[in-house]
């Protein structure tokens, strides 16, 4: 064990969670799904809040690697999650556990409904601006609401950023089986875009890991009730409350 990996490894329960935004989201979201739920168990929440353009997935990982001067929890949304997961492979010995809410693909993102959709939104902002794209995409009102406020934040990066998340490769099942760390995971099981199952095969390729469920409806209404499930999953994958020894 090198000099870091012991001094993290002695030093016990985490005390903050750093979380990552999904596809075209932002930090303000990723708060209103975890703030209160990881609050409740002792552990802050850091939301680096995403960079446009080319950089975001760089950008990303480094402001989680800038953020982790102790073991903490690492996790995210969607394309949050995956690169969540990225720096917990990269970085072992200073994650203490991931909190991940809908992951959308495995390794290369092929066919990816996730990544289609993605792919489909950046073709249609670069031909139709923020607002037509918007217009012209099928979906919930209050996904509209959230997307319509993320956007517009991304200003000229967005389309870039879009073709970003959908082309990184998320961490393979080879590479999730060795992070050693509770890891829980919330799936949603009317999502045809984040399907429950792709939640189910991560856990199953994790040592540590647990699978929490809730629905698109209900978090249009209630967003903590995603970040609930993931706490929830972590807690019975083994994750320890924050100050607790």
């Amino acid at each position: 064990m090198t000099v870091a990996a012991s001094r993290f490894a002695e030093v016990g329960a985490p005390r903050t969670a750093i979380m990552l935004p999904g596809t075209g989201s932002d930090e303000t979201f990723v708060r209103s799904v975890f703030d209160i739920p990881l609050a409740a168990v002792g552990i802050r929440t850091v939301a680096p809040a995403p960079v446009p353009g080319p950089a975001l997935a760089s950008s990303a990982l480094a402001a989680v690697s800038s953020s982790a001067t102790e073991p903490v929890l690492v996790g995210g949304i969607s394309f949050g999650a995956h690169l969540a997961a990225e720096w917990a492979v990269r970085n072992p010995a200073r994650c203490a556990g991931l909190v991940l809410a809908l992951p959308a693909w495995h390794g290369s993102p092929g066919s990816a409904p996730a990544s289609l959709s993605a792919r489909l939104s950046a073709s249609q902002v670069r031909s139709l601006g923020v607002a037509g794209a918007l217009a012209a995409a099928e979906m919930p009102p209050w996904l509209a609401d959230e997307l319509g406020r993320a956007w517009r934040g991304y200003g000229g990066g967005l389309a870039d950023s879009l073709e970003v998340a959908a082309s990184r490769a998320a961490p393979t099942f080879a590479e999730l089986e060795t992070l050693d760390v509770p890891v829980g995971i919330a799936a949603c099981a009317d999502d045809p875009i984040h399907p429950a199952g792709e939640a189910r095969e991560w856990a199953a390729a994790l040592p540590r890991a647990a699978v929490c469920s809730t629905r698109l409806a209900v978090v249009g209404t209630d967003p903590e009730a995603l970040g609930r499930a993931a706490v929830l999953a972590w807690l019975r994958a083994g994750g320890r409350p924050g100050g607790v020894e």
